[in-house]
């Protein structure tokens, strides 16, 4: 087990939980429903690589190598980068500005992810091949 990414994994997933619920409660009348799904596009991938994190932390128990350490944070990286700057979108539009350039921090973010689930792949099987 590694704890480290079980409870990034569980504190990502319960703050995912809250933005959605508050995306859906407090945002639908405040923002365009394409601002809505940009919304909740974050709100997705901040939840699915939450529970990456936990897979993360679960697996390193059977194959534990640095691989796996390191997919979690690009995973922690690709929900602040990915997500976040999601939300900032949403959230500077309400205020009627904008994120300006920070917007190509979507695309880096969506590396990361990309980056940790391949980092997972190979940790597992160079774990197995020894």
């Amino acid at each position: 087990m590694y704890k480290k990414a079980i409870v990034a994994g569980t504190l990502f997933a319960a703050i995912a939980v809250m933005l959605g619920a508050f995306g859906a409660h407090g945002l639908k009348n405040l923002v365009t429903p394409e601002r809505l799904l940009v919304y909740e596009t974050g709100v997705r991938y901040h939840f699915y690589h939450s529970l990456a994190l936990i897979i993360t932390g679960i697996l390193y128990s059977h194959y534990p190598h640095k691989m796996l350490s390191l997919a979690t944070t690009f995973f922690i990286t690709g929900i602040l980068l990915f997500s976040g700057s999601l939300y900032a979108i949403v959230y500077t539009g309400i205020l009627g500005t904008s994120i300006g350039p920070m917007g190509i921090l979507t695309p880096i973010g969506g590396v990361f992810f990309i980056l940790g689930w391949v980092w997972v792949a190979l940790g597992v099987m160079k774990q197995t091949q020894q």
